[in-house]
């Protein structure tokens, strides 16, 4: 959540979200006021903490704090300090910026600000990695730099701590509505209204100084009724800027008449007023759209957002949003795919005249929309990848102009700058409960957009937490095989970060969901990847039970490649545990299969996996006679990397063997190989079945 900045002369960066700053040579946008206590702040740093008081050095950073209410302009005075201390390059590797507070007021988890700070700093974090891992990376991160950290928007110190860098070279930022009660040596430095010179100052900055020239005491009295919060006096600097005709004293007349709301606390009860007098004064179609952006998933919206929501035009959409931005109701990040954001302190009150003046079927029918026009886009953004007359792209000409990509760059940068939102979207979907069906198709479509334009290695963290999305409506829908396909997907991103153990809890999970949704490929799939946890854990007794009951299945379905595959899995575990006539079975096995299917690389591999078994066994002959085979089979396939690398396999053997010369010349038919290949290429094992 994220305060109306004192200063809004020009567009604003998408605020809700965490960005990495790096120093500008752009002039800085101008700040009204707040000068003591940026003086306060600054001398803040070089205080004496308790540490150096007992003689020690500081093992932490230095935390700032600014305290105040929602509009109180707290973000932008955080924002204000950080530039001036990043300035002279005090703070060389950069200022870093995350919101700890959703726009629905909801906390944001220590674990997904860790990763936010790990996204900024472009360190992959792990999938499924916990709080106090990824916490711990973060420390070890800011640990070899001098950054500064800005923390906006802390509901209590619980969120603040984890994150603290032990390093005295860094400083944090935070802000919060009052005191972080936990953190030792932080003095909180507590804003209310900006002084009545600034006020007027910042109104100026808006209306033009002729309109308060002409009446000063008014326009002082206005900043009274603000009670000089810059929130509020933004609002009202953007609707007399609508209005030329209008004069400052008409303005506070009407700010004056308007009765308090009882239920609004005291200090928040100018903000409100005067947000209900803009929200008032306009049209009912933009109020009604105005009153809908509370639904904005992490409150970022684009016209398209806006156009779902409302049901109207993109274009129509557009106009209203660069109208909103004009009266201070909105910021933008001014971007060439523009990016809106709902400050923080109007989400609530956004949130609260939606839930007053709309029905819940006309909220949750735009919701809806909003859903499946998102659900499209995403679509379209994996389908432009696809190539020229495919099904796909034969579908995505089908679809209106707005929401077609010209090329797949601009989908992928359309998916980067909405990801924050996407990623909302669909947690807002599957929190509902109530549109689980679209939930599942939008969980889908962000699933398949990520991976063709990310790569599911670098899109890991993101898919982790897509696929916990689905396992929660599968569970709560009751949907085995949907259930038994999220629990293989995340057992698979657990095996891949080295969480064997949860991994196989996963697998044998998604096994007991596949038979119950009577799903052969699931539980198929399942016992395989059981049997990998297990050899993956040295149990190589059970990994060659559980790949025998996923072979004895494939064997009754009649699925020759995946039979061939296990046999050579089932060869791989017999060999690392010493039962070689079994293991020479299985890789023989595993070879014949590929011989059915004409694969000859993949039968010269299973040979050479048989060669290396028999001269475990003690069979050196009949190791270099099936080698010798298997390098025939690689050099018919025309693979000359897997031929020099079991031409490497039998020099090995041969030198074994106390055959030197032989040994040589094998390794200079695969030097050639290489040479003739090129440099690309490097040996490492003749093996790919493990």
């Amino acid at each position: 959540m994220t305060d109306q900045a004192v200063d809004t002369s020009g567009p604003a960066g998408a605020a809700g979200t965490a960005r990495a700053e790096q120093p500008s040579d752009a002039t800085p946008p101008q700040f009204f006021g707040r000068e003591r206590e940026l003086k306060a702040l600054q001398a803040d740093i070089e205080r004496a903490g308790l540490d150096t008081l007992a003689g020690r050095k500081a093992a932490r950073a230095r935390v700032l704090l600014i305290a105040g209410r929602p509009g109180s302009g707290r973000t932008a005075l955080a924002a204000e300090l950080a530039r001036r201390l990043a300035e002279p390059g005090d703070y060389p590797d950069g200022v870093f910026r995350v919101p700890l507070t959703d726009p629905g007021g909801e906390r944001v988890p220590v674990e997904r600000t860790a990763r936010d700070l790990l996204d900024l700093l472009a360190i992959a974090a792990p999938p499924g990695a916990d709080e106090d891992e990824l916490s711990e990376m973060v420390r070890e991160a800011f640990a070899v730099r001098r950054a500064l950290i800005v923390l906006d928007d802390a509901v209590d110190a619980e969120q603040v701590d984890p994150l603290l860098p032990d390093n005295p070279d860094c400083l944090v930022v935070a802000t919060s509505t009052g005191p972080l009660t936990g953190i030792p040596g932080v003095r909180p430095c507590t804003i209310g209204g900006m002084d009545a010179g600034s006020a007027v100052q910042l109104l100026a900055r808006t209306i033009g100084q002729v309109r308060i020239t002409v009446d000063p005491r008014t326009a002082e009295t206005l900043t009274e009724e603000c009670a000089g919060q810059p929130a509020a006096l933004t609002l009202v600097a953007g609707w007399l800027a609508a209005r030329p005709g209008a004069s400052v004293a008409d303005v506070t007349k009407q700010l004056h008449d308007l009765p308090g709301d009882a239920e609004q606390p005291t200090g928040a009860r100018p903000l409100a007023r005067v947000f209900r007098l803009v929200h008032e004064s306009l049209p009912q179609a933009a109020a009604r759209i105005l009153r809908l952006l509370a639904l904005a998933p992490a409150g970022l919206a684009d016209a398209h957002t806006a156009s779902a929501l409302a049901g109207c035009s993109v274009s129509a959409a557009q106009t209203t949003l660069d109208d909103f931005v004009r009266l201070g109701l909105l910021r933008t990040n001014g971007a060439v795919l523009p990016q809106y954001e709902v400050p923080g302190c109007l989400a609530p009150l956004l949130r609260a005249l939606l839930e007053d003046r709309d029905r819940p079927a006309e909220i949750q029918l735009a919701r809806a929309r909003m859903l499946e026009r998102t659900v499209r886009q995403l679509q379209s953004c994996r389908a432009v990848t696809d190539p020229e007359g495919s099904p796909a792209r034969r579908k995505l000409a089908g679809l209106p102009r707005s929401l077609r990509f010209p090329n797949p760059e601009a989908a992928a940068e359309w998916l980067r700058i909405r990801r924050p939102a996407l990623l909302a979207s669909a947690r807002i979907a599957v929190e509902d409960g109530e549109l689980d069906t679209l939930a599942r198709r939008l969980v889908a479509a962000l699933v398949r957009a990520l991976a063709v334009h990310r790569g599911t290695e670098d899109a890991a963290p993101d898919l982790y937490g897509l696929h916990g999305l689905v396992l929660d409506v599968a569970e709560r829908r009751d949907l085995p095989r949907e259930k038994a396909a999220a629990l293989l997907n995340l057992a698979d991103l657990d095996a891949g970060t080295g969480r064997t153990r949860a991994a196989l809890t996963r697998y044998r999970a998604a096994l007991d969901a596949g038979r119950a949704a009577n799903d052969l490929y699931a539980t198929g799939r399942a016992m395989e990847s059981v049997g990998g946890a297990y050899a993956e854990l040295g149990d190589f007794n059970r990994a060659s039970d559980w790949y025998g009951r996923a072979l004895a299945q494939r064997l009754t379905q009649g699925e020759p490649a995946d039979e061939a595959r296990l046999y050579g899995r089932l060869g791989a575990v017999h060999t690392y545990a010493g039962r070689y006539g079994e293991a020479l079975r299985n890789w023989r096995a595993a070879a014949a299969g590929h011989r059915r299917l004409g694969d000859l690389p993949a039968q010269a591999r299973a040979l050479s996996e048989a060669a290396r078994v028999q001269e475990y066994a003690g069979r050196p002959q009949e190791s270099l006679h099936t080698c010798h085979e298997a390098v025939d089979l690689a050099r018919r396939a025309g693979d000359v990397r897997l031929q020099a690398a079991l031409q490497l396999r039998l020099a090995d053997t041969l030198d074994r063997l106390g055959d030197p010369a032989a040994a040589r010349l094998h390794r200079g038919a695969a030097d050639r190989l290489l040479a003739e290949e090129g440099p690309a290429y490097e040996i490492r094992s003749a093996s790919t079945e493990t």
